[in-house]
C-alpha cells in the first residue's frame, strides 16, 4: 500500500531519480534495485563483533560528554536530543581516528562508489543513543529536509551497533517516496516531520548489530520508542557526490540566498577520488 505524497519542498523542482546501473563492488543488482525502487536495502553484517565493539568504545565518552551537557541546559533538550533520553554526538571523526578510518574504509567507499559515484566526500555522521524506556519516537523524516543538499540524492548508512529490534526503536522506511524529490517539513518538538506517524504502508526494519540500513538521503524514516531494558545505539555515516553544496535561506520566503560547499577538511574528505579511495 503506499500513500499519496506531501507537498514537495519549495526547493524541489524538477527531480529526477538517479538510477544505478553498476558494474558494483560492494551491493548487489537486487540491493541496487531495491534502492532505486524502495529507496532502502540492508548490506548484512557488514561489519564483525570487534570492529562495532571498537565503534561502541569510541563513541562513548562522546555520549556520556553529551548527555552531561544535555542535563546542564534548561528543559534538558537541545533540538532532537533530550537529556537520559536521546543523545545525538556529531562530527566523531574529529575527535577519532578510528572512526575516521573506518569512514574511509572499504565497506563504505564501496557503497559510495555503486551509489553515489566516483568522487564521493564523507558529509556528515554521528551517533544516536535512544535510552531506555524512552517513549518518543523520532518523527518521520527524510534526511535532505534538516538541510536542502543539492544534489538531493545522497547516502544514509545506519549502522546499527546493537540489535535493532521492533522494541527498541529499529528503523521503519516509507518505500517509494524517495523518487519525489525533498518533501515539505514541518517542525515539532522531537524534530522535523513530513509524514503522520501512523501513515499506511510503512515497513520495519530490524537489524543485527554489524548490519547497515542502508538508504536514501530522500527515504521518509522513522525510529519508534524504545520499550526495553537496554539501550539502543546507532551510528550514523552519511555520504554525498564531491561538489555538493547546501542551501541556505528561507524556503517560504523563495529562492535561496546562499550555497555553501559541502568540502570542510577537517569532517567532509573525500573517500572516493576517481573511483578509488585517495592516498593517505
Amino acid at each position: 500500500m503506499t500513500v499519496d505524497p506531501p507537498a514537495l519542498h519549495p526547493w524541489n523542482r524538477d527531480f529526477a531519480w538517479p538510477g544505478h546501473d553498476g558494474p558494483f563492488r560492494v551491493v548487489t543488482p537486487d540491493q541496487a534495485r531495491a534502492y532505486d525502487e524502495q529507496g532502502f536495502f540492508v548490506l548484512e553484517d557488514a561489519f564483525d563483533t570487534e570492529t562495532v565493539a571498537r565503534m561502541r568504545a569510541e563513541i562513548a565518552p562522546e555520549h556520556e560528554a553529551v548527555n552531561e551537557f544535555l542535563r546542564g541546559i534548561e528543559g534538558g533538550r537541545l533540538s532532537v536530543a533530550a537529556a537520559d533520553a536521546l543523545t545525538v554526538s556529531i562530527h566523531l571523526v574529529n575527535r577519532s581516528p578510528y572512526l575516521r578510518e573506518q569512514c574511509a574504509g572499504p565497506v563504505f567507499s564501496g557503497l559510495c562508489h555503486d551509489l553515489i559515484g566516483p568522487d564521493a566526500r564523507l558529509y556528515w555522521e554521528q551517533a544516536v543513543y535512544k535510552w531506555p524506556h524512552n517513549p518518543d519516537p523520532v518523527p518521520w523524516h527524510q534526511d535532505n529536509g534538516y538541510t536542502y543538499i543539492e544534489p538531493q540524492a545522497y547516502l544514509t548508512c545506519w549502522v546499527a551497533l546493537v540489535d535493532a529490534s521492533l522494541d527498541n526503536g529499529c528503523v521503519w522506511v516509507m518505500p517509494g517516496l524517495h523518487r519525489t524529490g525533498t518533501l515539505e517539513h514541518c517542525d515539532t518538538e522531537l524534530g522535523y516531520r513530513c509524514l503522520p506517524e501512523d501513515v499506511a504502508g510503512a515497513v520495519a526494519v530490524p537489524v543485527r548489530a554489524g548490519s547497515i540500513v542502508v538508504f536514501s538521503s530522500l527515504t521518509p524514516h522513522w525510529t519508534g520508542p524504545n520499550v526495553t531494558d537496554e539501550m539502543r545505539s546507532a551510528y550514523i555515516v552519511q555520504f554525498a557526490p564531491d561538489g555538493a553544496e547546501a542551501l541556505r535561506g528561507d524556503p517560504a520566503a523563495g529562492p535561496p540566498i546562499h550555497r555553501e560547499p559541502m568540502a570542510d577538511p577537517r569532517r567532509q574528505y573525500p573517500v572516493l577520488v576517481g573511483g578509488e579511495p585517495p592516498a593517505p
